[in-house]
């Protein structure tokens, strides 16, 4: 019986892009305390959390979040002090009978994440829009928090 080495990551020249995308893909894999537990149809398990991003304007915080394949009535949005909550669940795919998957990348099943607000927001003026999978959260700030011009008199 023969030993060969192992090695995880293989470089191929000329597509060094997808070689590290590959190798950040496999490491994020390795260090998820789900690793290797089975669920639904033999698939490893996965926590996964949407890409959000926090703009500010003069106005009001606008957070986005990516939510691609969940359905509205399945997100849930709650505000308390300076945290923003978003809870949810991405249904599965079903499997297709009698075929070999060689890859499954699309995540499924709940998700939560908690957004500190860098400032005081009005919460009961919070607007929420959800359309092409992505949500929009619009928070007013707090009038303290605004900017306010300041005129200068002449004396």
């Amino acid at each position: 019986m023969g030993v060969a080495l192992w090695r995880p990551f293989r470089f191929e020249r000329g597509d060094l892009f997808r070689d590290l995308l590959e190798m950040q893909s496999e490491m994020s894999r390795a260090m998820n305390p789900s690793h290797g537990r089975q669920t639904g149809a033999g698939a490893v398990g996965r926590v996964w959390a949407p890409a959000t991003n926090i703009a500010e304007t003069k106005d009001e915080l606008v957070v986005t979040a990516s939510l691609p394949g969940v359905r509205e009535k399945d997100i849930h949005l709650s505000i308390e002090g300076d945290t923003l909550s978003l809870r949810g669940q991405r249904m599965a795919d079903q499997p297709v009978k009698d075929e070999h998957y060689h890859r499954i990348e699309r995540w499924s099943g709940s998700f939560e994440r908690h957004i500190q607000l860098p400032v005081p927001v009005q919460a009961d003026r919070v607007r929420a829009a959800y359309r092409d999978g992505v949500l929009e959260v619009r928070l007013p700030k707090e009038d303290a928090v605004k900017p306010r011009e300041i005129k200068i008199e002449v004396g």
